[in-house]
């Protein structure tokens, strides 16, 4: 290994991470006042919420959160709730994908993951093919006017499969939007999606681990037959877990933008176009909302 790589790699880690922070404001900036509203009531709830964790104390509220998760594991058709309510969250304008997909975890252990496997497949491509035959028409005449999404369709027409996996395991969009983004795009077939959703796999199984590990250290009888060393190695793990997915997400996030922007085989304003179409999928997706069809642009 060379002696400079090192430092070229955490370089290259910080650019990552600044350009998905830049990324962030970016859109935040865009968004309308209501938008930013919305956002800054968000964060007052979850700062309400940190007080109240602080208050009751966590180790209460999560010995009552381990608590409903073993009964749910051991209710006969606990794991048909789980997987019921992923697939339900598949579809716009749900979200708490990667939360049900922990609770899994939380609930099941390992054994979870094959019920986040199954149901986010299965629910990815029910509302993959619901909103594409139900939204037909309203998609063509809207792409039509669309130069963004044209360029969008262009780039994945050009790029196919290998493209379309790449943005699938990206955060941005995020699970019910990446749904809605890949319904709309008429040039990604049903049989490609599938595909791209089963490389998020390692991504769920990152979750369900986190979930876990979590369980692991909310049960005050597990915990207290716990050592130290074995406290604090599952707090790593869990930590460990946590920031190697934010740094994962924000990488590939980052490829996805460079390898969309430098597509030898089609000119870089339609790179350029197709790279602002995923940054605005939520603000100019045609399936949506009915504002859309409206847009000229």
């Amino acid at each position: 290994m060379a002696a400079g790589e090192p430092s070229a790699n955490c370089t290259g880690l910080w650019f990552s991470l600044k350009y998905y922070f830049v990324t962030i404001l970016r859109r935040y900036q865009r968004l309308p006042t209501y938008g930013k509203l919305l956002i800054w009531l968000v964060t007052l709830f979850y700062l309400c919420l940190g007080i109240f964790v602080i208050v009751v104390s966590p180790s209460r509220i999560a010995q009552f959160l381990y608590d409903q998760a073993k009964k749910l594991s051991e209710t006969r058709f606990g794991w048909l709730v789980l997987g019921g309510a992923i697939i339900l969250i598949s579809f716009p304008p749900m979200t708490g994908h990667s939360t049900l997909t922990t609770l899994c975890g939380f609930a099941y252990g390992m054994k979870g993951f094959a019920i986040t496997a199954v149901a986010s497949v299965l629910g990815s491509a029910l509302a993959f093919t619901i909103l594409r035959t139900l939204f037909t028409a309203r998609l063509r005449s809207w792409s039509s006017k669309n130069e963004k999404w044209q360029a969008l369709e262009s780039v994945m027409r050009a790029k196919g499969l290998s493209l379309i996996i790449l943005v699938r395991v990206s955060p941005f969009p995020p699970w019910v939007y990446s749904n809605s983004l890949f319904a709309s795009i008429e040039s990604v077939s049903l049989w490609q999606f599938v595909v791209a959703t089963l490389f998020i796999f390692p991504k769920l199984l990152l979750q369900v681990f986190v979930g876990s590990r979590i369980a692991a250290l909310s049960d005050g009888d597990s915990r207290g037959h716990m050592d130290k060393h074995t406290r604090v190695l599952n707090g790593l793990l869990i930590g460990g877990g946590i920031t190697f997915a934010i740094c994962a997400s924000a990488l590939v996030y980052t490829l996805v933008q460079r390898h969309i922007k430098n597509l030898p085989e089609l000119p870089q304003d339609v790179d350029d176009l197709a790279a602002e179409a995923i940054e605005v999928y939520d603000e100019s997706a045609p399936l949506l909302g009915p504002e859309s069809l409206t847009d000229d642009v």
